[in-house]
């Protein structure tokens, strides 16, 4: 290789290498006021559990084999860490059991206030979990007089493995759980895991009390005297998912559960013996009646109470996906807690106990099973759950489940979105909520909720997207979102945190409204409206004032310009859990996924696409239609690209012409070498040479082949993904419903996606024009320049000949000259190596 061409691939290479990083740097870079990343935390990683100090800020954090402490007034203190690790005999232990290296460390699950102002900590401790006491003073574990960590036992308390699914709720100083109990991770209890021996009570060894439960959230209920005179007793509620046994079908069915028990439960004196005696359950439907979609399988649960002083306002949020979806789901749902208990003071439902499916209910006997001491139970001389009758008890044991279901419609449905936390803010008028989800690619979604309408704002990258959110806390108006590995502090309530007029009218029912500046609508601040809004479509009305096109059910038109053959993906955000239809020209080479458009552009799909979806109305009977998006398809004119893409074509042409050349000299070098070496090897000795070796001279020594990476990236179209082995374009908005940004950004970056696809067809997989390892050069070249990573390969197949006399002429003497020219090719650069491979994806399909 000449030393310009070297001089051009180098850099060519490192240009490539200063693009890829400032393109990353500018989408990992967050939004957000503050941002801790790894290097902060200096190697500790792992975050599952978050504990916040509401009067001092400070948030303590659950990682492996250490605990943290975050100073959230002011992010930029380091933060401090105590280190609680496995000693090594642990360790060894835990591996000779079957348990892999990294699940044989100590995963802080568990850090809970106790009444003394002490961190109750726990962690899997090695596969035996174990629990200490955290001095917040002088933040560190307290010590027994050998100077080992004081411990105690933490089964029942916390999860053996680290990932499995656990929650716990402090409650009058007491610890309550929902939690695995053996080291296989088969037995499942919700129990009162600390306080005296005696109270520590748990529920039945029965499926029909929990049958392979998945646990998610807890909530402790306080009641107020002075709200409630009746002198009920203070409750808990469980979350979480499980298997159904009251649905007989050929694959396990999984259903959503509330459970609750009462505080004062400490068991009965012969039935149900040190078991919960107030243990009820009730199944959560999030379903979307008119379309009949049913959400399953619960995620998250978030309690908010609207007045502190009245347990009554409670409402818990919950996160659903659907068992029998295929692709990414996600919805939510609210149900109140006086709706809970309505259906906990209902109908019992008899499960089959014989080989008939149902049997006749039995009697509900008195005192009522389930039910929390009050004033009228204690006048009855009830005062404890020990002397409940045995006829009461043994209707409570066998009867766990609520005939009737705790129902609710979904307020926001999204496809292709996988959420995994929820936090939700009421809005400042009282008429909203806004709701704060954290996605399993690192982002943050806002919608804003008004009574049966909902809105998506915003969409904030936060976190590179191998980062889940799995925390979120919300403090004084910001939110502390965690991941497993990085921490961000973000504004989370207030119309300050609108940052455009169009995000801003689209929050108009949480009473914000955009404040211009003299310069112009677009400049200014989103603040507090100075008056409630009105009846109808509100938003629609504060979008107009911004001189923007967008609107709530009016979306701007977006042209994209697209070449002949190219099939992509047209978006439209579906917020709303009612169907969405699309009016495009009639052909038949589209496809509908749920709410998106799967398009193949020819000559006759050209034109307009508008997508429709049907909301909630004044009446719920009767919803109304609501244009999500539109999109003018138009095909890519010859001079698309300009100057820089003929440009680039040249100098693509010159490397090609230049490799072509090289590749002729190479050639008749190979012929000269090898014609010089066979007549040698003829004027050598018959039996030197043996014709059985001589037939496999050079094995196919092919190399791995990556797939090609992904597209030029931009804030408002995905990565380009692969179904059914053709190339796919998925555009997908970072606005939702219009967006914050209301630039036209669609059609920029479909040329570069679109440009990709056209100029690579094979992606990788073309002829090889020329032969062996110049192939390979002028491959590498040529990618580099086209900005391309596609498929690459070398192959070390030798030409062999069939006569015999090849055979007899070559033999053991070619193979090692062979040899000594592979020695001699390898001096060179061009030869070291193969072309570099792009990064292996793992597949999807």
């Amino acid at each position: 290789m000449s030393p310009p061409v070297a001089r051009v691939l180098s850099l060519l290479f490192l240009w490539v290498l200063l693009l890829g990083d400032s393109r990353a740097a500018i989408l990992s870079g967050p939004e957000s006021d503050a941002m801790l990343g790894p290097d902060r935390f200096r190697g500790v990683a792992n975050f599952s559990t978050f504990l916040l100090d509401d009067s001092s800020g400070m948030l303590f954090m659950g990682a492996k084999d250490a605990i943290l402490a975050v100073d959230t007034n002011n992010l930029s203190h380091a933060p401090h860490v105590i280190r609680w690790d496995v000693p090594e005999d642990r360790r060894k232990s835990c591996k000779a059991k079957g348990k892999t290296e990294v699940d044989c460390n100590n995963y802080i699950r568990l850090l809970e206030f106790l009444d003394d102002g002490r961190i109750y900590v726990c962690g899997t401790y090695a596969f035996d979990p174990q629990c200490a006491f955290l001095d917040r003073t002088s933040f560190s574990l307290e010590r027994r007089e050998d100077g080992e960590v004081k411990m105690e036992t933490g089964k029942g308390k916390c999860p053996f493995e680290p990932s499995q699914h656990y929650t716990a709720v402090m409650a009058g100083g007491i610890l309550y759980t929902a939690a695995t109990s053996n080291f296989l991770g088969t037995m499942f209890d919700i129990s009162r895991a600390t306080g005296p021996e005696q109270e520590r009570i748990r529920t039945e060894r029965s499926i029909n009390w929990l049958n392979d439960p998945e646990f998610v959230s807890a909530s402790f209920i306080q009641q107020e005297a002075t709200r409630h005179p009746l002198g009920d007793d203070d409750k808990l509620y469980f979350f979480f998912t499980e298997v159904a046994k009251e649905y007989e079908m050929y694959t396990k069915v999984k259903v959503p559960r509330v459970a609750r028990v009462c505080k004062s439960d400490v068991g009965g004196m012969k039935t149900l013996q040190r078991r919960w005696t107030t243990f009820l359950k009730a199944q959560l439907v999030c379903e979307d009646r008119p379309s009949g979609q049913r959400y399953n399988v619960l995620t998250d649960v978030f309690t908010l109470r609207a007045d502190p002083d009245d347990p009554a306002t409670t409402h818990f949020y919950g996160l659903f996906t659907s068992q029998w979806e295929r692709e990414e789901l996600a919805a939510v749902c609210v149900f109140s807690l006086s709706d809970i208990n309505k259906v906990m003071d209902g109908p019992f439902k008899e499960l089959k106990k014989t080989c008939e499916n149902w049997i006749n209910p039995e009697p509900v006997p008195r005192p009522r099973p389930g039910q929390c001491l009050n004033s009228a139970l204690r006048a009855e001389g009830f005062d404890s759950s020990l002397k409940l009758p045995d006829k009461v008890l043994t209707f409570t044991r066998d009867h766990p489940l609520m005939e009737n279901s705790v129902a609710s419609a979904p307020l926001l449905v999204r496809r292709g979105v996988t959420y995994t936390k929820l936090a939700v803010t009421l809005a400042e008028n009282g008429r909203g909520a806004l709701l704060h989800l954290g996605t399993d690619r690192g982002e943050l979604h806002r919608v804003a909720v008004v009574g049966q309408n909902t809105t998506l704002l915003q969409e904030i990258p936060l976190f590179p997207a191998d980062q889940p959110i799995n925390n979120i806390v919300l403090h004084q108006g910001q939110a502390l979102v965690g991941t497993p590995e990085s921490l961000a502090q973000v504004q989370a309530k207030g119309c300050g945190l609108h940052p455009s007029c169009e995000v801003c009218a689209r929050a108009r029912g949480l009473g914000c409204a955009w404040q211009p500046s003299p310069g112009g609508s677009q400049d200014g601040s989103c603040g507090p409206a100075l008056s409630e809004p009105g009846t109808g479509d509100m938003v629609e009305e504060a979008l107009k004032k911004c001189d923007s096109r967008e609107g709530r059910c009016t979306p701007a038109m977006r042209e994209l310009r697209v070449s002949l053959g190219l099939r992509l993906l047209l978006p439209c955000v579906q917020v709303s859990p009612r169907p969405c239809a699309w009016d495009h020209p009639p052909q038949r080479h589209t496809r509908q996924h749920h709410s998106h458009l799967e398009v193949t552009v020819s000559e006759e799909s050209l034109g307009t696409y508008v997508c429709t979806c049907q909301e909630a109305g004044p009446d719920l009977r009767e919803p109304t239609s609501c244009r999500r998006a539109a999109y003018q398809l138009v095909v890519e004119g010859p001079s698309a690209g300009g100057a820089v893409a003929t440009a680039g074509s040249r100098h693509l042409l010159a490397i090609y012409i230049l490799c072509f050349f090289l590749g002729i000299a190479i050639s008749a070098f190979l012929f000269y070498f090898l014609s010089r070496r066979r007549a040698i090897a003829l004027h050598l000795p018959k039996h030197s040479l043996s014709s059985d070796k001589g037939r496999d001279l050079l094995g196919s020594s092919a190399t791995p082949q990556s797939p090609g990476s992904a597209s030029l990236l931009s804030d408002a179209f995905t990565l380009s993904e692969k179904r059914n082995g053709t190339a796919m374009t998925s555009l997908h908005s970072t606005q939702g419903n219009g967006g914050p940004h209301g630039n036209n950004s669609y059609s920029s970056n479909l040329i570069s996606n679109s440009s990709n696809v056209s100029s690579n067809p094979g992606n990788g997989h073309g002829e090889h024009v020329f032969s062996n390892y110049e192939s390979n050069a002028c491959k590498l070249v040529a990618d580099l320049l086209d900005g391309r990573t596609g498929e690459t390969g070398r192959s070390g197949r030798g030409v062999r000949e069939t006569g015999d006399e090849v055979d007899e002429g070559l033999g053991e003497g070619l193979g090692d000259s062979m040899r000594g020219l592979e020695e001699e090719m390898a001096k060179y650069t061009l030869f070291k190596s193969p072309a570099p491979l792009a990064k292996c994806e793992e597949s999807s399909i």
